[in-house]
């Protein structure tokens, strides 16, 4: 039996060590993380150039945190499509310790404050018990559905749909942003804006109709067209959209979106975000 441990200064950075070193593994178990080391195994994994399978067993609340951001869960549904990732949440099984197991060994990722470490054993008969338990979690678990489209899928649906101008403009201002997640109740910080919200404004920066913007959200699975609409009428309270109504022969007139405010405007797409959070927060203060 050998033990080993890798120490570094975050749990991103011990998960690639891990993985980098088990590039050759067709599958691992990640079992027992976090909120933080799910996130961390998600942005780990699509860094990796041949990534290996990854069973996620974590609990239901961890899982729904993931969810709750787009910007993780989109990346999360990529490598998912790609068979990458697979999410289940345990049926009674629970785990004392975020283990990585793979089939010959068993890493428990420790965290204290800022530090992080995973501690490495080869043991066979510990192995083999982590992995018999690990296979009738995943066996007896419930797949979890992350209700979120594919980045890759938003962006290429988008272009293709809607225009290459739009879909350029909103990859620009999701990378620009850290975090979609609501602070949540009782919060004294001022949420980000949504994806929704985001996707309005990069339609508004080329001029799209609601129409065709909330229509394409629907279809991709980003959001409902009423969710869209509750979204623009939000937006154009604040000042932050304006729109136009565009004519048709038959039926009612549909509404052009455009930027409301002139330091908008003025903004690339990469600086769009926070010159319109940064307008959001003084309207509410």
């Amino acid at each position: 039996m050998t033990m080993s441990s890798h120490a570094e200064p975050a749990v991103d950075e011990v998960l690639r060590a891990l993985l980098s070193e088990r590039y050759e593994l067709s599958e691992l178990f990640a079992v027992g993380f976090t909120e933080e080391s799910v996130g961390a195994l998600v942005d780990v994994l699509t860094d990796l150039d041949d990534p290996p399978l990854v069973r996620v067993l974590a609990a239901e609340s961890v899982l729904k945190w993931l969810r709750r951001d787009f910007h993780l869960a989109s990346t999360a549904a990529d490598l998912i499509a790609a068979e990458t990732l697979s999410l289940r949440v345990p049926d009674e099984e629970t785990f004392e310790a975020a283990l990585v197991a793979d089939e010959e060994s068993v890493v428990s990722v420790v965290t204290a404050g800022n530090r992080a470490v995973g501690l490495s054993t080869d043991d066979a008969e510990f192995v083999a018990n982590v992995r018999e338990r690990c296979t009738t979690g995943w066996e007896t678990g419930e797949a979890f559905n992350l209700r979120t489209p594919p980045r890759s899928r938003v962006y290429e649906t988008l272009s293709t749909e809607i225009g290459s101008d739009v879909a350029e403009d909103l990859q620009v201002m999701f990378e620009a942003v850290k975090s979609t997640r609501s602070a949540g109740y009782g919060s004294t910080d001022q949420d980000p804006l949504d994806e929704v919200a985001l996707t309005l404004l990069a339609a508004a920066k080329q001029e799209i109709q609601l129409y065709e913007i909330s229509r394409w959200g629907e279809d991709v699975g980003l959001a409902s067209k009423a969710t869209f609409s509750r979204a623009k009428g939000r937006l154009e309270d604040q000042g932050m959209i304006a729109t136009e109504k565009v004519p048709l022969d038959v039926g009612r007139p549909r509404l052009r979106l455009q930027l409301g405010a002139d330091r908008l405007r003025d903004v690339d797409a990469s600086a769009l975000p926070a010159a319109a959070q940064a307008m959001l927060t003084s309207t509410t203060t």
